[in-house]
């Protein structure tokens, strides 16, 4: 093995060990000491945005999580990140888009669903709202108990179909 992948592979395992350990500026800092190769590894991409995701820096994350979502497409994980950062920087069209793709990646994941519902419920797209909620209630009907508490539904709350949805018993 290369000395580089063997160094990519040691930061990569050094800065999950500090992500789970909630120490996210060790991992932040682990990271980029490495430069050039975490932006030539999909994975340590991925890390990179988890760490400045997590330290509320949604702009600076972007760029390394795209990056990631270049190397490893089919990273469901990149893409709800994506997401995630998108809304938190006011680009929903982009956090849609995210999800989308995600969806098309593994259409099995309720938790894909439902995080496309709240931003299509921020979008005021009642109809797409609803169709990815339901799918999501479908697929895992335990997503229930977070929709009261989710305010991305605020925009939805008075609609008789998001309330007979939401109100179903499994």
């Amino acid at each position: 093995m290369s000395r580089n992948r063997l160094l990519i592979r040691w930061t990569i395992q050094e800065a999950e060990g500090y992500l789970e350990l909630g120490m996210v500026e060790h991992a932040l800092a682990t990271l980029q000491r490495r430069g050039a190769l975490v932006h030539g590894n999909g994975r340590a991409c991925y890390l990179l945005g988890e760490a400045f995701r997590e330290l509320a820096r949604y702009e600076e994350a972007l760029v390394p999580l795209q990056r990631g979502a270049d190397l490893m497409p089919d990273d469901i994980h990149i893409y709800l990140a994506l997401g995630w950062c998108y809304k938190r920087t006011g680009q929903l069209a982009k956090a849609i888009e995210s999800l989308d793709r995600a969806v098309q990646v593994d259409p099995g994941e309720a938790v894909l669903h439902y995080n496309l519902a709240c931003y299509w419920s921020l979008a005021r797209n009642r109809a797409n709202a609803l169709r990815c909620l339901a799918r999501a209630l479908e697929i895992d009907a335990n997503f229930r108990e977070l929709v009261t508490r989710e305010p991305d539904f605020n925009p939805l709350r008075h609609d008789p179909e998001f309330k007979l949805l939401t109100t179903a018993i499994a």
